[in-house]
C-alpha cells in the first residue's frame, strides 16, 4: 500500500496523485490534509512515516509548497529515506540507488502533471540492491 500526506501547499498534488493511483487500481491511504486551509507540514509527514515504519505502507509520497520541509521532517524518523525531487531521473535513481521509501514534492515547485509522473515512476522503480544495499544499510547505523 502507498501512503500520502500532504499541508496546504500541497494538496493540489497529492489530489492529482490520488486520482491517478485511484484510477489504475493502485491502493493507497490519504491521511491528510484535505482542505487548503493552513496546517503544520510535520504533523503529516509523521503520520506518513508512522504508516511506513510500522509496515502497514510499503512506501509513501509527501506535498508541500517546495517538498523541503516534508523532507526534513520525514528524514528524523528512524527507517525513513525520503527524498525531495523535481525531475524523472531523480525520481528513478533515489529507489534504484538510495531505496527511497518516501518522495517529497512541492506543489510550488512543479505541476500537477509532473507530480503524477514523478509518482509513477518512483512507484514503480526497484531498488537494485547489490552495491548499494551496503550503502543503504549504512544509514540505520
Amino acid at each position: 500500500m502507498i501512503v500520502l500526506g500532504c499541508d496546504h501547499g500541497g494538496l493540489a498534488i497529492k489530489n492529482a496523485i490520488a486520482a491517478d493511483l485511484k484510477a489504475r487500481g493502485v491502493e493507497y491511504k490519504d491521511v491528510g490534509t484535505y482542505t487548503e486551509e493552513s496546517v503544520d507540514y510535520p504533523v503529516y509527514a509523521k503520520a506518513v512515516c508512522d504508516e511506513i515504519t510500522s509496515g502497514r505502507a510499503e512506501l509513501g509520497i509527501l506535498c508541500c509548497g517546495t517538498g523541503i520541509g516534508m523532507s526534513i521532517a520525514a528524514n528524523k524518523q528512524r527507517g525513513i529515506r525520503a527524498a525531495v525531487l523535481s525531475d524523472a531521473f531523480s525520481a528513478e535513481m533515489t529507489r534504484r540507488h538510495n531505496d527511497a521509501n518516501v518522495l517529497c514534492l512541492g506543489g510550488r515547485v512543479i505541476d500537477c502533471k509532473k507530480a503524477v509522473e514523478l509518482a509513477r515512476i518512483f512507484l514503480s522503480t526497484p531498488f537494485e540492491g547489490g552495491r548499494h544495499a551496503k550503502r543503504v544499510a549504512m544509514l540505520e547505523k
